[in-house]
């Protein structure tokens, strides 16, 4: 006689389901935050919060979104809530790093890169390398900056936030030849932002060549009329 495998009924778990549904709706939020409906971005995030309010990726998108709303501090508490949940990721750690630089904090913001680093499993150490070594310059600590700058250079060499750094600590010490290899290389490296373009223009004008300058800014003017118009006058190192 034919033995007939017994028939088992697997059922989700309702954690597997809340888990399930809190990726789903961060899943849409993505979506809808790519699109630029912060609005409908933020309701699914926080629809997801429902499910799970210790959800670490749910709260740094829900931080992102604030961000691009113009939450400034709402999205600083959101970094740094997702960063005392997940005080061992390293993703997590750069990310409020990255505000605290960006919102005048540069000194602090380091000891949160380093703790980013030390997480043996961050898939993109460069990141914070690159993020660590701008924020130096901020925090005046130059030969941290370089420091960190190149090592990010080393595990990535095209990326673009350590290659406008490098630049920008070359020019700010006059070594204006080496200032244009690495804004050349930002500039092949991704698309041009304003920051980018005014800082080409400064080392052109640091080395005396008037074409490249004008080059510069007339993309400075096509790309980015606002801030070129804010820049008149205003280029010289």
């Amino acid at each position: 006689m034919e033995e007939v495998a017994p028939i088992y009924s697997f059922r989700d778990s309702s954690a597997t389901k809340d888990r399930l549904a809190v990726q789903e709706k961060l899943g849409l939020a993505g979506n809808r935050l790519q699109t630029g409906d912060y609005v409908g971005a933020e309701q699914q995030v926080r629809a997801a919060l429902k499910k799970d309010p210790q959800s670490v990726d749910a709260i740094g998108m829900l931080a992102l979104i604030q961000g691009a709303r113009g939450d400034t501090a709402g999205s600083g508490a959101s970094y740094r809530r997702a960063a005392e949940l997940a005080p061992q990721r390293g993703d997590v750690l750069n990310n409020y790093g990255a505000w605290l630089c960006a919102n005048g904090s540069p000194a602090e913001a380091l000891t949160w890169f380093d703790r980013a680093l030390a997480d043996r499993n961050y898939a993109s150490p460069a990141s914070a390398l690159g993020n660590a070594g701008g924020c130096a310059l901020k925090a005046g600590q130059p030969e941290r900056a370089v420091s960190d700058l190149r090592k990010a250079l080393e595990l990535d060499p095209t990326n673009a936030y350590a290659l406008e750094s490098m630049a920008r600590s070359e020019a700010g010490r006059r070594n204006y030849f080496e200032a244009r290899a690495f804004i050349e290389r930002r500039l092949a490296a991704a698309p041009a932002t304003a920051s980018v373009l005014q800082l080409a223009i400064q080392i052109e004008q640091g080395l005396g060549d008037k074409v490249a300058a004008g080059r510069y800014q007339q993309r400075l003017v096509k790309e980015f009329p606002d801030a070129a118009t804010a820049n008149s006058g205003a280029n010289a190192l």
